[in-house]
């Protein structure tokens, strides 16, 4: 039996407060200056935002300020109400609280009612977690629009009055690396001319017997001296280009696809150093490399969201475009790709 073609249909981004270069970073933690250069040769990335005020500590952006604005953004493009949403699905690795979810948080905010949503607590491979559990119930014909979304606010977690230049090296990579945002995309079976179709998307876990590359703790108001993140970042450096090419053959296998047919690739964006590596080991040279991470940091679940609003007003008919993601928790690979059939119309 046949599927029907499943169209991004638009997509949202929200990124919150003002942007904050390496300058400013190291300024806020009273690090000498050469650390600017520290983070320009070895993270590779030039900025990000915070959804919280370095000055004072307070959160000024919640999660779901920051979806419900992506979301509303994507609904506008595609051109759809808050009845014609029939699925919602969510990825990040921090909620703004355990419950209730955030995406019926950012769904009552919308309006949405009466209708299945998902939230999945994952890291960087959430929002392609979420895109397959919305592509399947799409294609089962239960649902004809889904609302994917995926974010993360990684800066709430930060203390800002830790003695940074003496902190643990992954404690240190961690501050440089991420930034906070939030993406959403409108899937469809309807008739959406000129929108590029999903052609698949999968993950998968593969890190049986593996220690995890990064984890994040949640202890309650139990007391620790364990930080609440930390990160292998030599086993990342060591596995992640291997796994990105072997989810990139995956994706190209799944669909009888050659690196030669790839018009635009979308490589990871852990940061802007590590991605350079990684787009090397892929070997697709004929292929766009499509890359925010030196903008707007490592923004985990938005990531994919950011790519594709950088993407869908590049791609003409009959290219191609494949879109690979690595999670360092307990090593999942992850990826999708897209196909513009027929002519684009209409403004993203």
């Amino acid at each position: 039996m046949a599927h029907p073609d499943i169209r991004v249909a638009a997509v949202g981004t929200a990124l919150p407060g003002p942007l904050v270069d390496n300058a400013t970073l190291i300024r806020r933690f009273g690090l000498a200056p050469v650390w600017e250069q520290w983070i320009d040769a070895f993270v590779g990335t030039k900025s990000r935002h915070f959804a919280v005020d370095l000055d004072t500590g307070e959160i000024v952006y919640s999660l779901a300020d920051l979806a419900e604005t992506a979301a509303r953004q994507a609904m506008d493009r595609a051109g759809i109400a808050a009845a014609d949403v029939d699925l919602m699905v969510m990825g990040s690795a921090t909620p703004d609280d355990l419950m209730p979810a955030t995406v019926n948080h950012v769904a009552d905010r919308l309006g949405v009612d009466g209708i299945p949503t998902y939230q999945l607590l994952s890291g960087c491979t959430g929002a392609y977690q979420a895109l397959d559990i919305a592509a399947a119930a799409l294609a089962s014909g239960r649902h004809r629009t889904a609302l994917v979304l995926g974010g993360d606010n990684c800066a709430r977690f930060l203390d800002l009055d830790m003695d940074l230049e003496h902190a643990p090296p992954d404690l240190q990579v961690n501050v440089m690396l991420f930034g906070d945002g939030a993406g959403a995309a409108v899937l469809t079976t309807d008739p959406a001319p000129g929108r590029p179709v999903l052609r698949t998307v999968f993950h998968r876990m593969v890190g049986l017997g593996r220690p995890p590359g990064q984890v994040v703790r949640w202890r309650g108001a139990i007391p620790s001296d364990e930080p609440v993140a930390s990160e292998d970042f030599k086993a990342i450096e060591e596995y992640a280009p291997q796994m990105t090419s072997e989810a990139l053959g995956e994706l190209l296998e799944r669909l009888d696809w050659q690196p030669v047919d790839l018009d635009y690739i979308m490589p990871p964006q852990l940061s802007g150093e590590m991605t350079r590596r990684v787009v090397e080991r892929l070997g697709v040279p004929g292929a766009e490399e499509i890359n925010v991470v030196d903008e707007i940091a490592n923004t985990a679940n938005a990531l994919p969201f950011f790519l594709l609003d950088r993407l869908l007003p590049m791609m003409q008919p009959g290219e191609r475009a494949a879109g690979v993601s690595i999670e360092a928790s307990k090593w999942i690979k992850a990826g999708y790709a897209l196909e513009l059939t027929d002519a684009a119309s209409g403004d993203w």
